[in-house]
């Protein structure tokens, strides 16, 4: 994306909850408000996706199913269908592009919607990411998550904070005590092993990471650590 200034940015992250697994119970009622996995169920299988009903059992994409199993006896497995997550996807991508010209794929849920300069024609952020939800829910009877920052990382942060059905706006002033508190682990690229490499050297929290000197970082991690800590600035 290619607009001026962090400070006048808007990007918007819409994020599709539990998409494939939200399409299943949309098109099978009897799957509404059961605690559903997409993928198979046999002893090699792999949950490609968990319904919110599912993840209170702390079931989890890429699970292995028997572990999906151990963890909720009474969880469903779908076998999926990709071609029609694909066509769902397509119309999601639609209406995404009806809010904005500038919209980056990052999966066939998600996208960044820049907003940036659209607020005299279409009115506050939050307004238009309500609206965009409704309008999705309206079309597709489906639920999205959306965050609103001045950055692309901190508006991806902020629609996972929002989840489920939900939307978190964070604005260009809020950023720094929005993310001070959070965990390493939001942010984006830091998986469980290198959580627990920066947590064990005592960064917990995203503002731990921020205020340490980019050297003792480099000694500590190497280039990975000062560009980790650049991100979380």
């Amino acid at each position: 994306m290619t607009v001026s200034n962090d400070t006048d940015r808007i990007i918007m992250h819409a994020d599709m909850d539990a998409f494939y697994a939200s399409v299943e119970q949309r098109d099978h009622p009897e799957l509404r408000d059961r605690p559903v996995a997409v993928g198979g169920s046999g002893s090699r299988g792999v949950v490609a996706a968990a319904s919110y009903e599912a993840r209170q059992f702390g079931v989890r994409s890429a699970m292995p199913s028997v572990e999906a199993r151990r963890r909720c006896p009474d969880l469903v497995f779908v076998r999926g269908n990709m071609a029609l997550y694909k066509k769902e996807s397509a119309r999601i991508f639609k209406i995404f592009r009806d809010f904005s010209p500038v919209v980056e794929r990052v999966s066939l849920d998600e996208a960044f919607i820049d907003l940036t300069g659209s607020t005299r024609l279409m009115g506050p952020p939050n307004k238009v990411g309500e609206a965009l939800r409704g309008r999705i829910r309206k079309v597709l009877s489906l639920p999205v998550s959306v965050g609103i920052a001045p950055v692309k990382m901190v508006a991806k942060i902020a629609s996972a904070g929002a989840k489920p059905d939900g939307l978190l706006e964070v604005k260009a002033g809020e950023v720094e005590g929005f993310l001070k508190p959070l965990p390493v682990s939001r942010i984006w690229g830091v998986g469980p092993v290198a959580k627990e490499k920066l947590e064990t050297l005592g960064f917990e929290t995203i503002g731990d990471l921020a205020k340490a000197n980019d050297g003792t970082l480099r000694d500590l991690l190497g280039g990975w650590g000062t560009e980790i800590a650049r991100l979380a600035r």
